[in-house]
């Protein structure tokens, strides 16, 4: 066992996810309305509660989109509660993209030695140096002390000699007819020299709990010593593509079409903090897709089309059959209206995306995205603004999420943006959030970003 395997189950026996999501809060803060804060109770938060007797003919009422991710938000925290989740050991080449549930203390001083910061000379005294012959190289054992008057080469990295004044950079040094080394700037003490401990000391404190693990983070990692990270699990995520009509490869013909939503949505959702589990294709019918659910073992199901009320629309009759909790259904934002969000035991939750393409991301950002991000205790990002650089028609009533690409501090809004259609979101780097009624040129409007957008962990989808 590697030193760094024993202190991370020490410091992380009794955190769970619960725990972390706490330390996360507390020190990024919710940027999400908790709809406990109002004093709303659960069956105050179904969204298909009825409107009052006089008016029967109503429908339920769609959620407004910034409650319906603050309530997605709220599920994963009640399910990582519920679930008390322990956290994992993560080798360092399976740990990206995953939060820590310890904190990362330093197993070394590093530097562990002083070691050179260039190539060049380290020199004792003043000049001129008489040149050893022998140089020193990193990763070898330790040169012997130098004297005044004498000078050794050094590689960068290598160990500093004792007694060694400073290091002179190849390009600061000059040789004369009688092999003597002189400066051609002057020497400071010290200068070029990492001493050791210059980052940290063993034990300080790298990295608190809750940090995401970035490629920076495992580097840092493996400098400090460590070979694992403590983290929190992967929440288990598992797509149900539905429907009859979907091919899965060649041309759409005969009114069958490609199936676009099986190959995009597992590697947002990894990119999103979960592990899928599995993809599976379920044909129109009732009894197969109860079965899915009820033999599925994921912490989030996602289904894929289904969620209105056409004829082989079987979302809502099979969680009416499981007597799931509906806490959203319906959105009121555009595309993606008849997303939904279900719990349907403490610990297992079901999304409902609609069928078409473009509508199924924006249900996978208005409700998967908090929920998973919740479960995996990651922080929530901190809403930013830009301007449009052009108008973007809106819909009277609800909000709209527009592709946009980001060109020096605008926003440009792509198009072919429809329900069905993918071509502005692969171009993307980012949905503009466009209130009701639209937004005009130069107008500040809210922006999602993409996973692969920020350049961060969400670049790598394995």
């Amino acid at each position: 066992m590697t030193p760094n395997g024993a202190r991370a189950g020490e410091d992380a026996e009794d955190l769970d996810v619960e725990e972390v999501l706490a330390l996360v809060r507390n020190s990024n803060g919710d940027h999400l309305p908790d709809p406990a804060a109002r004093g709303e109770t659960d069956s105050a938060r179904t969204s298909h509660t009825p409107d009052p007797p006089a008016r029967p003919d109503t429908r339920h009422r769609a959620t407004p989109w910034p409650e319906a991710r603050a309530l997605a938000e709220r599920a994963g925290r009640d399910a990582a509660r519920a679930a008390r989740r322990a956290p994992v050991s993560a080798s360092l080449d399976t740990a990206l993209g995953l939060t820590l549930a310890a904190p990362l203390d330093a197993l070394t001083d590093l530097p562990s030695f002083d070691t050179s910061a260039m190539d060049g000379w380290a020199v004792c005294g003043p000049a001129p140096w008489h040149v050893r012959d022998e140089g020193v190289l990193a990763g070898h054992a330790a040169p012997g002390s130098l004297t005044d008057g004498e000078a050794v080469r050094i590689a960068t990295g290598a160990r500093i000699p004792p007694d060694t004044t400073a290091v002179l950079r190849s390009e600061h040094g000059r040789t004369d007819d009688k092999g003597r080394l002189y400066a051609t700037r002057d020497v400071v003490p010290g200068q070029d020299i990492r001493p050791r401990g210059q980052e940290c000391r063993t034990g300080d404190q790298l990295l608190a709990v809750g940090t995401l693990v970035t490629p920076a983070v495992l580097g840092l990692a493996a400098a400090a010593g460590y070979d694992t990270v403590t983290a929190v699990a992967r929440a288990r995520a598992e797509v149900l593509v539905l429907g009859d009509e979907l091919l899965t490869q060649g041309l759409p013909h005969d009114g069958l079409i490609r199936d676009a939503l099986g190959p995009m949505l597992p590697p947002w959702l990894r990119a999103l903090g979960a592990e899928v589990t599995a993809v599976r294709r379920i044909r129109d019918d009732a009894d197969a897709l109860h079965k899915a659910v009820t033999t599925s073992e994921a912490d989030v199901i996602l289904t894929t089309g289904g969620t209105a009320a056409g004829p082989v629309d079987h979302v809502h009759p099979t969680l009416r059959r499981l007597g799931a909790e509906l806490l959203v259904d319906g959105v009121t934002v555009r595309p993606g209206h008849p997303m939904l969000l279900a719990r349907i035991t403490q610990t297992q939750h079901l999304v409902g995306l609609p069928g078409n393409p473009l509508a199924a991301v924006s249900a996978l950002l208005t409700l998967a995205e908090p929920l998973l991000r919740v479960l995996a205790a990651r922080p929530a990002p901190e809403p930013y603004t830009m301007p449009l650089r052009d108008a973007v028609h809106g819909h009277p009533h609800d909000t709209r999420l527009v592709p946009v690409v980001l060109r020096g501090d605008e926003a440009v809004p792509l198009h072919y943006n429809g329900p069905a259609m993918l071509r502005g979101i692969a171009a993307a780097d980012a949905l503009a959030v466009v209130p009701p009624g639209g937004a005009r040129p130069g107008q500040e409007t809210e922006l999602l970003d993409l996973p692969w957008a920020s350049g961060g962990i969400g670049v790598c989808f394995t």
